[in-house]
């Protein structure tokens, strides 16, 4: 982490309204530093590596690599990294995988607030 213990945080999403709200919320949050955004589970993956981000907020169902798959892609190179994967859609709705990813937590989208995001 950052000396001012903020969090820094890649949001990814392939839906741009909805990551423009979340990078929205990241950046008005104290305690949380965007530091990128992006609309696939690739390029999720290039920038985990180069932004070096704490968290990473992460949509489950994305074009081409999936959340869960680049979840476990980022983890693999940066385990330390924290990531939540993210839907619209209910836990039993996903893939099966979900919990086997290595991911902190789900939270569905409209469930999420900066204190969500801290905890």
């Amino acid at each position: 982490m950052t000396a001012a213990a903020e969090l820094r945080v890649l949001v990814v999403d392939d839906q741009a309204a909805f990551r423009r709200a979340a990078a929205l919320l990241v950046r008005a949050a104290a305690g949380l530093t965007l530091v990128g955004e992006a609309a696939s589970g690739e390029e999720a993956m290039v920038l985990a590596q180069s932004l070096e981000p704490d968290l990473v907020l992460m949509d489950v169902r994305l074009p081409g690599i999936t959340g869960p798959e680049a979840t476990r892609r980022i983890l693999a190179e940066r385990p330390a990294t924290r990531i939540i994967l993210m839907s619209t859609y209910e836990p039993a709705d996903l893939p099966a995988d979900l919990d086997k990813c290595g991911a902190e937590r789900f939270l569905r989208k409209q469930d999420i607030d900066a204190a969500a995001l801290l905890a």
